[in-house]
């Protein structure tokens, strides 16, 4: 993954390896760039690597003698990285940098028992993981490092799994079942899709629902071109598009938590949206 241009080259390039490291250690990468540069920089210092032929040697916990507070990251980080970070800053090595991984198990306390703010607990990196960098870079290594690390949980995998957990299941009409992200603009989303269309949509059939996570979450492209509605890329999509064959009825509903009741201005946008489709109702 490419990250700041402002950087060297060389330094630019060791991020790039790190993030491809922590990836395979099982680092979700889906922050944002500055996100990921940062967490990268912070392992780097606590593991006192400062180009690619050190993570070979990189130090751990167990070594006793590469254990840095928060403020010393900051100055390692300043000092062989090409950063600016303020001193000022030590909290959000603690809350940001370090967050997924310490939750990870690959960089570890010196002192986990030790308060939150305490100023004289270290990090280090965790002597499991200084060995498996021990021979990277190699064209096998991915391969490797997944079979060691197969009977170990990464924090992707915990992450996905509690996301799962949290999902909203949905039926459709047609018995298709979905999952929504947790919230209560979704559960508004289940109540519609189960409870109301089912006493009052005669007979509708979804054809398409969005989800905070997945805007396209479900999709009916053949019955929406069939009565010939608009671009269903359009920005201003309801929330939910149903069709009730049996009263030749397209409904057209929003989820009061995500944009409130359809007022005047946004009926004349639907409106016009679907001058050429069937009847509507609009709700």
């Amino acid at each position: 993954m490419n990250v700041r241009k402002s950087k060297e080259n060389e330094v630019q390039q060791l991020i790039n390896h790190t993030l491809f490291i922590l990836e395979n250690f099982g680092i979700p990468l889906n922050q944002t760039p500055r996100r990921l540069e940062r967490m990268a920089i912070a392992f780097l210092a606590v593991s006192d690597v400062k180009n690619i032929k050190q993570i070979k040697q990189a130090k751990n916990l167990s070594d006793n003698t590469h254990i840095l507070k928060t403020r010393e990251i900051i100055e390692y980080v300043n000092q062989h990285f090409q950063e600016n970070i303020s001193s000022g800053s030590y909290d959000d090595i603690r809350r940001k940098d370090l967050k997924l991984l310490v939750a990870a198990g690959i960089i570890l306390q010196s002192n986990p028992k030790s308060a939150t703010n305490d100023s004289t607990r270290g990090y280090g990196l965790n002597p499991q993981y200084a060995k498996l960098s021990k021979t990277y870079p190699n064209k096998s290594w991915s391969k490797k490092i997944k079979n060691q690390l197969k009977e170990v949980q990464t924090l992707a995998e915990k992450l996905k799994r509690k996301r799962n957990l949290s999902k909203i299941p949905v039926i459709l009409p047609s018995c298709k079942g979905l999952n929504f992200s947790p919230g209560l603009h979704n559960d508004l989303q289940k109540a519609i899709v189960e409870e109301f269309l089912p006493l009052y949509g005669h007979g509708a059939k979804v054809l398409y629902i969005g989800d905070t996570s997945n805007k396209y979450l479900h999709l009916d492209k053949s019955t929406l071109k069939e009565l010939n509605f608009f671009e269903i890329l359009h920005d201003e999509l309801p929330d939910i598009i149903a069709y009730s064959k049996d009263k030749n009825w397209l409904y057209l509903i929003e989820a009061v938590h995500s944009s409130g009741a359809i007022s005047e201005l946004r009926l004349l946008q639907l409106q016009k949206l679907t001058k050429t489709v069937v009847q509507i109702l609009f709700m």
